[in-house]
């Protein structure tokens, strides 16, 4: 049970974290490399100990990096 939440959370968190920072600092990169730096403290703590989660990480922060373009584009057409 606790490795599923460890998988979900891994699919969704990273994610959504970028578009947080995002949103905060207003720029993608930095909301990147914010998210970059708490993924690799966590498994520097050890909290990531499969490479499949690893994996799972890295699939989210790309497609919260894609949603936060696709937020900016919006954001620059509705002004």
């Amino acid at each position: 049970m606790i490795g599923v939440i460890k998988f979900l959370s891994a699919f969704i968190l990273p994610g959504l974290l970028v578009l947080l920072f995002t949103r905060v600092t207003y720029n993608r990169l930095i909301g990147l490399v914010l998210t970059i730096a708490l993924i690799a403290a966590s498994a520097y703590k050890g909290y990531t100990h499969d490479f499949f989660l690893i994996v799972i990480d890295a699939f989210s922060l790309t497609a919260g990096f894609w949603l936060a373009a696709k937020m900016k584009s919006r954001a620059v057409k509705k002004s």
